[in-house]
Parts: structure tokens; sequence; C-alpha cells
């Protein structure tokens, strides 16, 4: 009796920890969707662990903007478009800009999401009972489910859920990360800079940025610190929190690619199509490593849906300053709107792992609209007070903003061509 209580006091306990680090949770169960897991995984497919910097950059610059963007809504009291809208020359204007490309990017993101876990969960029912079913249908049930989620309507709900999906998709991508016996010599070679001389290349490392160093992760960072209800105290926690998260982003991305370059690129393969990253690794593992590489990519794609569906009616009242409520008319027909989305590979002859990459380039082409305003407005004095960024956090995002404009222009050139 008294063990099975200790053990209920040792699960609240870590439940409790683990809801404390929850802005950054939030954003790992956010960042690490479908579109990270296919970058990643086409990325070691197509170039091994080569471009291996360019994910160690995002993630270090991932950092430096989550805290500015936390430490601004913790000083202000607000969130990032209400302060962008307020507090800069033409504020209004860019606001909207931002609103507008985040929720666009998001919405061509959910839709090869739910293309891909919709695969993903077919073949996973045929690697169990030998059957296939119609992804058209499988889409229809995940709907159906994700909105009677998101009609019980609270943050601390949603973080419950992640918690569950974060930690299924680490588990699983750590497995599957030791059964294919990765190159050490490879990753300490990936670590020096280059892009390799092919077609593809530059729009892959503008997608590294685009899914890592993501703008939606710094808008949507400044609304659940609000969410969360912390305040000009915790500015210590958030640092910490950010720190945890852009870590885990690395880890988990990295993983990822290293599962891809340890399989498909040995075998001289494209990723074109999710299923067949899956089919590799029954002769690693069997049956068993196949279905444990689904359930981690499902959990990516599902952990991914709720903040994607969010994202309009939080931007909404982000830009107007009006109280976010989950409950409200405007967040359950704009998520049902959002969820439709999730149907649209079905009536396309593009398939979904090309859709994520175009739409994790797409991303990096917002990142200098999002890294600019946050270095203007943290050394505002008049807005920040002490509180006003250092030298050393202002040159860390100008180094940010130079890395934005670069692999935006990757993302133009590669469409160009």
């Amino acid at each position: 009796m008294s063990s099975g209580i200790n053990n209920k006091k040792l699960y609240h306990k870590i439940l409790k920890a683990v809801l404390a680090v929850g802005p950054g949770l939030f954003l790992i169960g956010y960042n690490i969707g479908t579109g990270s897991v296919t970058t990643m995984a086409k990325v070691g497919a197509e170039y091994g662990l080569e471009l291996t910097w360019a994910l160690l950059l995002s993630a270090l610059f991932t950092y430096i903007l989550m805290v500015a963007y936390g430490k601004t809504t913790l000083v202000t009291g607000h969130t990032a478009l209400y302060n962008i809208k307020n507090h800069l020359k033409f504020g209004k204007v860019l606001a909207l800009y931002i609103l507008t490309a985040l929720v666009i990017g998001e919405l061509l993101a959910l839709m090869g999401i739910m293309g891909i876990v919709a695969d993903l969960i077919s073949e996973g029912i045929r690697l169990i009972t030998g059957k296939t079913y119609s992804t058209f249908w499988i889409t229809t049930a995940l709907v159906v489910l994700l909105y009677l989620i998101l009609w019980k309507g609270e943050y601390r709900s949603f973080e419950k859920v992640l918690i569950f999906f974060v930690i299924l998709m680490a588990l699983s991508f750590i497995t599957v990360f030791f059964l294919v016996k990765p190159d050490f010599k490879a990753i300490l070679t990936g670590l020096i800079p280059g892009i390799p001389d092919k077609p593809g290349a530059m729009m892959l490392v503008a997608a590294i940025a685009g899914t890592t160093c993501s703008a939606a992760v710094f808008i949507m960072r400044s609304t659940v610190v609000a969410e969360k209800g912390w305040g000009i105290e915790n500015l210590n926690a958030e640092k910490r929190d950010s720190a945890v998260s852009a870590s885990m982003m690395f880890f988990l991305s990295f993983i990822i690619m290293v599962v891809a370059a340890g399989t498909l690129h040995v075998m001289g393969l494209k990723l074109t199509n999710t299923v067949e990253m899956i089919s590799l690794f029954e002769p690693l593992g069997g049956k068993t490593a196949a279905f444990i590489l689904i359930l981690g990519i499902v959990g990516a794609g599902i952990s991914t849906v709720f903040p994607i569906v969010l994202i309009a009616p939080w931007l909404i009242s982000d830009y107007t300053g009006k109280k976010r409520n989950i409950k409200s008319p405007m967040y359950r027909i704009l998520g049902a709107v959002g969820l439709m989305f999730g149907f649209g590979m079905q009536f396309m002859e593009t398939r979904p792992p090309a859709m994520m990459v175009f739409s994790q380039a797409f991303q990096a082409l917002i990142l200098p609209a999002v890294a600019i305003p946050v270095f203007i407005l943290i050394n505002k004095k008049e807005l920040m007070g002490d509180y006003a960024a250092n030298q050393k956090l202002n040159a860390g995002i100008f180094v940010v903003i130079l890395f934005s404009l670069m692999t935006s222009w990757f993302a133009v050139a590669d469409l160009i061509k």
C-alpha cells in the first residue's frame, strides 16, 4: 500500500517538474514535428551529416531569440505582435505581415503533417494486421479526435497531451538511433561548415533554419510564456527553459538526421515518401523497429498539430491585445477551419515530404521580419528600462539577423532555380 502511495507521489513530482518547463516543452512539441522529421531525414538521406553545422547554428540562434522574445514579454507584460504593433514605426503593417505569413506557412505545414501522419498510421496498421486502410478515413478520424480535444480547450490539458507525445517521440528516436549504430567520425566531419555543390542543397539549408530557428517559434514563445503566467521574477527560469528547449530541439533533430544518414544515405536513396524510410528499418530490427519509428513520427506530428491549429486565433489575440480564451467561438471556429486543411494532401499529387520541405523553407523567409523587430524592441530604454539588452545579447541577435538574411537568400535562390 505504502509502495503504491510512494509511486503516486513520485509520479506527481515528475509531472510537476516537467510542467514547470511548460513553455519550452510546448515549443519542443511544436518545433519537432513531422516538418523537422521530414526535413532532417531528407538532409540525412541526401547529404549524410554534412549539414550538421547548419543545425547546430540554428539551435544556438533559436536559444538567443527565445531568450529575447521571452524577456521582452516578461518585462512589458505584453506578447510579441502587440509590442511590434504598438512600439515600432510601421508596426501595424509589420505585425499584420508576420501574422499573415505565419498563418499561411503553418497551414501549408499542417497539410504535409496530416498527410504524413495518415500515411504512417496506415502503414502501422498494415504491419500489425496485414490490411490497409484509406488515408482519407484515417485523416477524418484524426480531425474529429483532435477537434474534440480542442473543444475541451484548456492550455494545461494541451501541455499534458504534449508531454505524452514528446516523450514518446524522444524515446522512439533514441531507440532507433542505437539500432542504426552511427559512424561518429562522420558526425565530427559534419561539423565543418560547407554547402554541397548539388541542386537543392541551399533549399535544405534554408529548410533546416526554417524548421529549427522558426519565426513562428519566437512569436509563439511570447504567447506561451504569457499563457504560463510568468512575470519579471521568472527571468532566470525563462533563460533555463529556453536552454532546455533549444538543446532538446537540436538533440532530437540531430538524432533524426543520423538515423536517415545511417540508412537512406548509406543505401544511396532519397526521401520522397516517409513510408519508404519505415520499410528500411525492418532489416535492422524487424517490424518492431519499424513500428517504433512510426510511433515516433506520429507522436511528432500530433504534438505539432495543436500549436498550429491555435496559431491563427492566438496571433489575432496577440495583435489585438485581447484575452486568450481557447473556449471562445473565435478559437473554436478558426480551430475547425485549420483542421480542415489537414485534408489538403488527399487532393494533391505532391507527396507530403516535398510539401513539408517547401513549407519549412518558406518559414526561413519570415525569420528576418521576426529577428530585426526584437533587436529594436529589446534596446528601447523607455520600454525595457533596466532590462534592456546587454552587449552580449545584442551581438547574438545581430548574428542571428545575418544568418536569417543568408538563409532567406538560400530559399529564394533555390526557388528561382
